[in-house]
């Protein structure tokens, strides 16, 4: 007896040890590694947790939650899920090749990655899987291997978010506030967006603070939306960084404060976002905490190189005034074009202008005429001025 007392005491205490290493080595599903402190995702992706290797990919694709965005660090994590055939993996990894963004781009590459991606979340989905549900109504909602339908990825969304899917309820919120593939409904786009943000889902969040901020679907109010906004901006979302810079610039339901809006617009620029970085571009130039031309034209010319029409347009006037850079005339031209032929009509009533007065380029009335018309039919009170003289 006290020899199987022994053996039992043994095989107890080796099972406890078992027990504790898997403790300590636990293993996560693809829908809990979404909640994951970002150091602890990084130990389960480097363990070989493919769907932590996608979340953390996914941080570094988009620089959320303090993780800065690195499109190359993304493209290896999602390349390693994609290895062990992960379908998460392979949806990511068809947006970089998609966008060419962390390597080259190829859409046939991208197109076979989103159509093994789907099949997979349908096979997924079918067994009620939540997060292979919401990616499903993903690649409806963009035509990603699979033919565009937002009805089918309205009804994807609801079926997860109605679980209880976070990142789902979000997607389906954004369905009624545009009014894609449902009637659109203020109210209903607040409902979905605050279970998801309540949740912690900081897209949510940033987008509730905006529903307050412009009083849709709920009664306005500056107090809610700064909430929502320091919530998801504390998280590192540099959209909520760069709503909350605005509040702060303009005393939006705060005290103006300029170097608090200079402060929120650096942590979104700094992680790559080019609303941020034009914005915090025109505090230097116009002396929103300190004026410094050359800092201005940095943080321009970062959001004008991603296509930020604005930034094109303010770098445009650098190079034109000679603020910040040596003064040319065809520079000057080189970026109104860029931002005009976008649509900025500040960009289109200066190209006018280079154009009717030879700057930078050969001078031709037809081609000024032709540009302060584009920015006169929106409405820009000095192009119509301009056409004006030009007619006279």
């Amino acid at each position: 007896m006290k020899k199987l007392s022994k053996i039992f005491l043994m095989i107890s205490f080796l099972m406890l040890i078992v027990l504790c290493n898997g403790c300590r080595n636990r293993t996560y599903s693809a829908i809990e590694v979404d909640t994951l402190n970002v150091s602890e995702l990084k130990k389960q992706a480097e363990r070989g947790n493919a769907d932590a290797q996608v979340e953390l990919g996914r941080l570094y694709y988009n620089g959320e939650r303090g993780v800065k965005k690195n499109y190359a660090e993304a493209v290896k994590w999602f390349q390693k899920a994609v290895n062990k055939g992960n379908a998460y993996g392979k949806y990511w990894l068809g947006i970089c090749y998609d966008e060419g963004n962390g390597m080259e781009n190829n859409y046939t590459k991208a197109n076979t990655l989103y159509t093994e991606a789907f099949n997979e979340f349908s096979k997924m989905a079918k067994n009620g899987d939540t997060k292979a549900q919401n990616y499903l109504g993903l690649c409806y909602n963009y035509g990603l291997g699979i033919e565009e339908d937002e009805e089918l990825a309205f009804a994807a969304y609801k079926k997860a978010a109605e679980q209880g899917y976070a990142r789902a309820q979000y997607n389906l919120g954004t369905c009624y506030d545009n009014g894609e593939g449902v009637t659109q409904s203020y109210t209903e786009a607040v409902k979905w967006y605050r279970l998801a943000a309540k949740q912690g889902n900081i897209d949510a969040q940033n987008n509730l603070g905006t529903c307050y901020y412009e009083g849709n679907g709920v009664t306005q109010s500056y107090n809610e939306a700064l909430k929502w906004w320091r919530l998801a901006a504390e998280q590192g979302y540099p959209y909520a960084q760069n709503n909350l810079g605005d509040c702060y610039k303009n005393g939006d339901g705060v005290t103006q404060s300029y170097p608090m809006a200079v402060k929120w617009y650096r942590l979104a620029a700094e992680n790559g976002y080019a609303d941020a970085q034009c914005n915090l571009g025109t505090c230097y130039y116009k002396g929103y905490g300190i004026l410094l031309y050359r800092e201005a034209v940095k943080w321009y010319r970062l959001a004008a190189e991603q296509g930020h029409g604005d930034a094109q347009c303010f770098l445009g006037n650098c190079y034109r005034l000679g603020e910040g850079v040596t003064q040319s005339y065809r520079e000057a031209v080189k970026w109104y074009h860029l931002a005009a032929e976008q649509g900025n009509s500040g960009a289109q009533n200066n190209l006018g202008n280079c154009y009717n007065k030879g700057y930078g380029v050969t001078p031709s009335k037809a081609e000024a005429i032709k540009w302060y018309k584009k920015a006169a039919e929106q409405g820009d009170e000095m192009a119509i001025r301009n056409l004006k003289r030009m007619w006279y």
